[in-house]
């Protein structure tokens, strides 16, 4: 049970979660934070680091990571779902809202979805206005501790109300669209959006 910590608190924790309404279907709680990735672990050079935005927008934006990190910083307590069936809760991140990093450029009418990029040329489809939710952010903190490299740092994308791919971590842009382009994991056959409380785990669930 290692996974999900001690065991007697996990279950009283959980059953306190379920009567509030917090953890989805399907969901089991932890009170660790696993590790699941898909490849390697990218390193980090703030010197070649960029965040592009590009796409449905007037004019395309490129910050490096002094300015990124110069940007004004919030920060939110949100729950994380992972599709493999855990949840951990309360979880306090602190970085950029992606409504702030909007205001660096104006969207054309027809942006309607965004591809997030991420190293290695992963990608992820969120609908725009999903991410111009409030609690969206890029996040540099977790708990109040730098964002681990093994956890996506130095940033990721946290998207609460999705499932947890769609918080795509080693975060390096997006690109906005006028059409939803599936990314790495909807392409291989996870769902396209990806609401834990519809459990919408894979294509056609």
């Amino acid at each position: 049970m290692a996974l999900f910590g001690d065991l007697g608190d996990r279950r009283g924790l959980e059953k306190k979660a379920k009567a509030e309404g917090r953890l989805p279907p399907g969901q089991s709680l932890t009170l660790k934070w696993p590790v699941l990735r898909y490849g390697s672990i990218p390193v980090f050079d703030a010197a070649k680091w960029d965040f592009q935005i590009s796409g449905e927008v007037e004019e395309p934006k490129r910050l490096t990571w002094n300015e990124f990190r110069a940007l004004r910083q919030t920060e939110i307590t949100s729950d994380f779902h992972c599709v493999t069936r855990w949840s951990r809760l309360d979880n306090r991140w602190k970085g950029v809202l992606f409504t702030d990093v909007m205001k660096l450029v104006k969207p054309r009418p027809a942006a309607k979805f965004a591809s997030v990029l991420a190293e290695e040329g992963y990608t992820a489809n969120i609908p725009l206005d999903d991410l111009l939710r409030p609690n969206v952010l890029f996040a540099f903190e977790h708990d109040g501790a730098p964002l681990t490299a093994e956890h996506g740092g130095p940033m990721r994308l946290i998207v609460p109300h999705l499932y947890a791919w769609k918080s795509v971590k080693w975060v390096r842009g997006f690109v906005l669209l006028d059409h939803d382009r599936l990314g790495f994991w909807e392409r291989n056959g996870y769902h396209a959006y990806g609401d834990p409380w519809k459990e919408q785990r894979y294509s056609g669930s």
